[in-house]
């Protein structure tokens, strides 16, 4: 039986988001997901390498490598200074181009990236125990969007309010290709992921296991 339209195909229930927010599921085809993925092995290879960064003195479950900013709590700069001291890899002119192309998916709005030009990116390695608690994305001056992108296992993603780590929140499940991105209004939500589902990601997507999330973002930084 032909696998076109296989389970994995059938529409995924849009979730009620607040304004701001918006979710588009399997956004990234195959194909583009595994080429993410050979460029992700290639930057945590250095000049700067994935670390777990240390939050009050505990390491993260999640893994990091960064491109344009050095991200480390909560405090951004060119060189990576908890880590070697070495300046973090340019951050992409293609991943821009997908930034944009992402906002005016989203949004439905082909204007609405024009002016989006992200200049950092955390790309975080989730393995099978990994979480990541509920917290505002706030070390940036601007406040544009945050363009998030899954490749490989299934997570569990908690979207919540400006105003608390608790409820009222919204889970919805992020696989492999899907985008979500966060601004105006939800710009400083609460989110999260409680939990990764392992043995989920596609077979194609480039990653055996685990999932990577790229959250591009606008610094507001000069220098």
């Amino acid at each position: 039986m032909s696998t076109l339209f296989g389970d994995d195909m059938i529409d995924r229930p849009a979730p009620e988001l607040p304004a701001g927010a918006h979710f588009v599921p399997g956004w990234l085809t195959l194909d583009e997901q595994r080429w993410i993925v050979t460029r992700f092995h290639e930057w945590v290879q250095g000049p700067v390498p994935i670390r777990a960064a240390k939050v009050r003195g505990h390491e993260m479950s999640v893994q990091t490598v960064c491109l344009g900013w050095h991200w480390r709590p909560y405090e951004y700069s060119r060189e990576a200074v908890d880590v070697n001291g070495n300046r973090v890899l340019e951050f992409p002119d293609w991943m821009v181009r997908l930034g944009r192309k992402a906002l005016s998916a989203a949004t439905g709005n082909p204007r609405a990236g024009d002016d989006y030009t992200p200049d950092t990116a955390l790309v975080n390695y989730y393995d099978d125990t990994a979480r990541m608690g509920m917290h505002q994305d706030k070390d940036e001056r601007s406040a544009a969007p945050v363009v998030s992108l899954s490749i490989g296992d299934t997570c569990k993603f908690r979207f919540g309010n400006t105003e608390t780590r608790n409820r009222p929140y919204t889970d919805l499940d992020l696989a492999s290709g899907d985008l979500f991105v966060f601004g105006g209004p939800s710009r400083l939500a609460f989110h999260g992921i409680p939990k990764v589902y392992p043995g989920t990601a596609p077979e194609g997507c480039g990653l055996e296991r685990g999932r990577i999330n790229i959250t591009m973002r606008v610094t507001g930084l000069a220098g």
